[in-house]
């Protein structure tokens, strides 16, 4: 069936969702399943070994843990305001001010705390090796490690998309809706990647 347009009439416009953000929130539903099913695993283990979760659980570092969260959780704002400026089509600052900064900057705060982040977690890693934990020491281990590992190296994924909008825009030689709508979709993924983080916190630190 043909759709004809009188004269002097302008066709409807339908906006139609990018197939490239649509495509992330697909793949993010199936991580989502990958994490419940990890999520299921930690609470198996801690059912069947509740005294090997009292003892281990009192070597984690709560406070430095708590502030590693919040400057995860933060780069999430920051990361929000890099996509505010790409879709007003500000790749980058036009002044000193946070107020003036483009997506290129916002995104390499957003990068740098990340990283902080990741950081933080290999720190964590070590002194509870030194304490005992390791991957082979016993059930606990193995679901920590397990649960917080997989999510650094998504975290650790985030910090490469990063990089590479950063590059592509630099490389533009225009900014437009294709370097825009890569940002928005990178936004999706790290937002995910907090969410995620912050159940894992109070599984893991504030429950034990």
């Amino acid at each position: 069936m043909s759709t004809t347009v009188a004269a002097g009439q302008t066709a409807p416009v339908i906006n139609r969702p990018s197939s490239t953000s649509v495509g992330t929130i697909v793949w993010l539903g199936s991580e989502v399943m990958f994490f419940a099913g990890l999520f299921a695993m930690y609470f198996s283990l801690r059912a069947n070994s509740p005294a090997i979760w009292e003892f281990d659980t009192a070597k984690l570092n709560v406070p430095f843990a708590l502030t590693n969260t919040i400057v995860l959780v933060l780069s999430s704002f920051t990361a929000q305001f890099g996509v505010f400026a790409a879709e007003r089509m500000q790749p980058r600052a036009t002044g000193l001010s946070p107020v003036k900064w483009g997506m290129v900057e916002w995104f390499f705060l957003s990068y740098f705390m990340g990283a902080i982040f990741v950081a933080g977690q290999a720190w964590e890693y070590a002194t509870l090796v030194s304490e005992g934990v390791s991957l082979s020491s016993n059930s606990y281990g193995s679901a920590f490690y397990i649960t917080t590992g997989f999510h650094a190296l998504h975290v650790t994924g985030g910090l490469i998309a990063f990089l590479l909008v950063i590059g592509k825009t630099f490389a533009a030689k225009k900014f437009g809706h294709y370097e825009a709508t890569s940002a928005i979709v990178v936004s999706y993924y790290w937002h995910f990647v907090d969410v995620v983080w912050i159940g894992l916190f109070l599984i893991i630190y504030v429950l034990k």
